[in-house]
């Protein structure tokens, strides 16, 4: 299965991918199939009722996450990339109040979220970490559909059918010029053509699209991540879920943006910078704002703040720049995807903040001019020091750690990107390995580690 720059960055909201955009799209792809004929029902079978169950890690931080929230949106007919964040709260207050949901297209449906929606944390669903599962039943209370989906990361849901089918593809099998499934395909395909891996990329992309809808595309999910900068650097106050976190990017740019205008140099200004940018995008990520899965939400601050940083520092950049940037990165995270994973609930925080250093540092060094081989060298030193981390989200919040997190996973993807270019590109550690390390050490993890909140800082904290 070839997986699109489009499929990498998704335009959603926070708080979560996995979690908040995923539940949503599956409450709509089974509104949408309930509006078709294509499942066995009597002729005069309605739909009435609709039930909801989240299981897994969506069971238990989906609270945190926003989850049932989501789902109840979805069932409204919402979708991530549209809904209005400052419509959610009044459509949700409606939905609880008349115990119904009306979504454009289709009847009014009962729905009651304290009774139809539940978070089941004693029955996993077999395939996948993220499970949910949907029923509708008629008038007299008979079942008449049931659909199993599974938020599989960054924000794409599956079927239990697709899930299985995804297991015996290959990018390789794609109908796309360059279908590198491996880094070590790509290197090879690379130096085959001639080509940067953006233009392979590239390639790919528009084997399925125009150029201009392929540019047009790639700016607009830049514009959205420019702007979840802005507007975290812009707000103020208290975080919403309870810990009180307030937020930090306003003050932290009230003190950096003197010391630029006086053009005064500090030791630290470039990781303050980066710090900067990478905090206020995941405090708008916090607050359930407009954001870029990036490969997802809660890693959505690194790679904007990474291309931010080198347009603050490189008068230079262009939009060609940005572009080139981001098809490199999505070159990357399409690897992890298809031989690891992105999401915190399968393998911990290295496949969401690591992944996402990876890719930031692939780009940052792209654009500075480094090979293929310096690329992908790039990609496995900022993710091999993420190798292990958890996903231990202090009370189902993606707040501690998660928006420090990304501060560090920027700085440590200009630091990989560096010491990349500073070489040949030969190394001792390539980066299919660091995947499949990656891959194997999710694995051995213990389910405590991997968005359940059932360990580490989310239990320790607390306890203090």
């Amino acid at each position: 299965m070839f997986l699109s720059v489009f499929d990498v960055f998704k335009i959603g909201i926070g708080p979560s991918s996995s979690h908040t955009m995923g539940p949503m799209t599956a409450a709509r792809r089974f509104l949408d199939e309930l509006a078709t004929s294509d499942w066995p029902r009597a002729a005069n079978a309605r739909p009435a009722a609709i039930t909801a169950s989240l299981h897994g890690s969506l069971a238990f931080t989906g609270i945190g996450h926003g989850s049932g929230r989501a789902v109840i949106l979805g069932l409204c007919g919402q979708d991530p990339k549209t809904v209005d964040p400052d419509a959610m709260d009044g459509l949700i207050a409606q939905a609880e109040a008349s115990g119904t949901v009306h979504p454009p297209g289709h009847p009014t449906y009962r729905f009651r979220p304290a009774v139809d929606l539940v978070f089941d944390k004693k029955n996993p669903l077999p395939g996948h970490p993220n499970g949910l599962q949907f029923a509708a039943f008629d008038g007299d209370g008979q079942l008449l559909l049931r659909r199993a989906y599974f938020s599989i990361g960054g924000g794409s849901v599956v079927s239990a059918e697709e899930l299985a089918a995804l297991k015996q593809t290959s990018p390789a099998d794609a109908d796309v010029p360059y279908p590198f499934a491996h880094a070590s395909d790509m290197l090879a395909m690379a130096a085959a053509s001639g080509l940067s891996i953006a233009a392979m990329k590239r390639a790919n992309e528009e084997a399925s699209t125009s150029r201009l809808a392929l540019d047009r595309g790639i700016d607009e999910v830049w514009g959205v991540m420019n702007a979840c900068i802005d507007r975290g650097i812009a707000q103020d106050g208290i975080l919403p879920g309870g810990l009180k976190v307030r937020r930090r990017a306003r003050s932290i740019h009230a003190q950096l943006e003197p010391q630029w205008q006086r053009n005064e140099i500090t030791p630290l200004m470039a990781n303050d910078w980066l710090s900067l940018y990478a905090m206020a995008v995941n405090e708008e990520n916090a607050g359930g704002g407009r954001v870029v899965t990036a490969p997802t939400n809660g890693a959505a601050g690194v790679i904007p703040a990474v291309m931010r940083y080198f347009m603050k520092f490189n008068a230079a950049a262009s939009p060609q720049t940005v572009r080139d940037y981001l098809l490199t990165a999505a070159a990357i995270g399409g690897i992890i995807k298809h031989n690891a994973s992105i999401s915190g609930a399968e393998v911990g925080c290295q496949g969401e903040v690591g992944s996402a250093s990876a890719m930031a540092a692939a780009g940052l060094c792209a654009i500075m001019g480094g090979t293929p081989e310096q690329v992908e060298n790039a990609a496995e030193i900022a993710l091999e020091h993420h190798l292990g981390m958890t996903c231990d989200p202090v009370a189902g919040l993606v707040q501690i750690p998660c928006i420090e997190r990304n501060a560090f996973g920027a700085v440590k993807a200009v630091t990989a990107a560096s010491l990349a270019l500073k070489g040949d590109g030969t190394h001792h550690v390539h980066l299919d390995a660091c995947i499949e390390t990656m891959r194997q050490t999710g694995l051995d993890m213990s389910e405590k580690y991997k968005e359940t909140s059932l360990a580490g800082l989310a239990v320790n904290v607390v306890a203090c």
